[in-house]
């Protein structure tokens, strides 16, 4: 039996429950592994609210790292005794233990922490596709990115360090832009001190940035289409303040050619060998200490709704793990 978090209806916080639940033995494909540790991200909230429907009751939570118990049929890139973390479906990570499809999952390397491997495998993931696997993006750029003081963000300003890429920031209080700056952003921008695109046209000297990487949604997105340059890309890829609305294609065309896309990581990382390579190039980054994870807050298992709470407010900085 193992101690997990689900719900029976979509809603706020407060339909979270801790049950016990047993685990089983894994099947051809499968593995069960122990959780040392387990990562929140905004999808649990979209999850557990509705906006993305999930089968009731469900399990939540999209990542984790911990041992490896036992290995089904045909798993060859896991053993019993691994360490090791994920990011990938289906929902189920706030658990002790669990067990899943094995093909996602990665052996962790020693340098890295349980906690740090929880906290970076959906947020890193994430961070790679974005400047690898979506559009080109090449020293000397400029990129707009929202919300940079949250877990993602933090990893985006040093990735994009890393790579000679120049990134704008923009968070909700000076002391998250201080914090954007710390990590490598080269300029930060307070949204709540006005109007951000005119400042990013400044920045840039009125030609706009060639990517926004926006997870904020409906309060950013005519902001982010205003601040790039012609034929810029607009990654759109979440919705922390709410739906972007409907869209007239032809605005793309009347702000200078734009490109739009509507990312998952999910997409990307649905191929094991894709999968397996995109977290080598995440643990490099981190083993090399060019990425550093930032872990904000802990919370216990049992404390998941206040954790939520947390992140929903805004109240969090850097990344956000669940402790076993």
């Amino acid at each position: 039996m193992a101690r997990t978090v689900i719900i029976d209806t979509h809603g706020g916080p407060e339909v979270l429950r801790l049950v016990d639940r047993e685990v089983g033995a894994p099947g051809p494909g499968e593995i069960r592994i122990a959780h040392r540790a387990c990562g929140l991200n905004f999808i649990d909230v979209y999850q557990r609210d509705g906006l993305y429907k999930l089968p009731l009751p469900a399990a939540l939570g999209m990542e984790a790292a911990g041992i490896v118990e036992a290995v089904g049929e045909g798993v060859t890139h896991l053993k019993p005794g691994d360490r090791a973390a994920y990011a990938c479906q289906p929902p189920g990570a706030y658990a002790e233990a669990r067990v899943m499809p094995a093909a996602q999952v990665c052996r962790l390397p020693d340098g890295i922490s349980f906690e740090e491997g929880a906290a970076a495998m959906l947020k890193g993931l994430t961070v790679d596709y974005l400047f690898n696997r979506t559009t080109p993006i090449a020293k000397g750029d400029w990129v707009l990115f929202h919300a940079a003081a949250g877990g993602v963000g933090l990893i985006a300003c040093q990735w994009a360090r890393s790579e000679g890429i120049n990134l704008i920031a923009t968070a909700g209080s000076d002391e998250k832009c201080q914090m954007a700056l710390e990590h490598g952003a080269a300029h930060a921008i307070n949204y709540r001190e006005g109007d951000f695109a005119p400042r990013v046209r400044e920045i840039t000297e009125g030609r706009g940035v060639h990517v926004v990487m926006d997870s904020v949604g409906k309060d950013t997105f005519e902001g982010s289409l205003d601040s790039l340059r012609p034929l810029g890309m607009m990654i759109s890829f979440g919705a922390a303040s709410g739906p972007v609305p409907p869209l007239n294609i032809m605005t793309l065309a009347a702000k200078g050619s734009l490109k739009i896309t509507r990312p998952t990581i999910f997409t990307h990382i649905a191929d094991h060998a894709t999968c397996q390579e995109m977290a080598a190039r995440l643990f490099g980054k981190i083993t090399s200490r060019a990425v550093r994870i930032e872990i904000g807050q802990r919370f216990a298992l049992a404390d998941v709704a206040e954790a939520h709470r947390a992140l929903e407010a805004r109240r969090t900085t850097g990344s956000t793990v669940l402790t076993l």
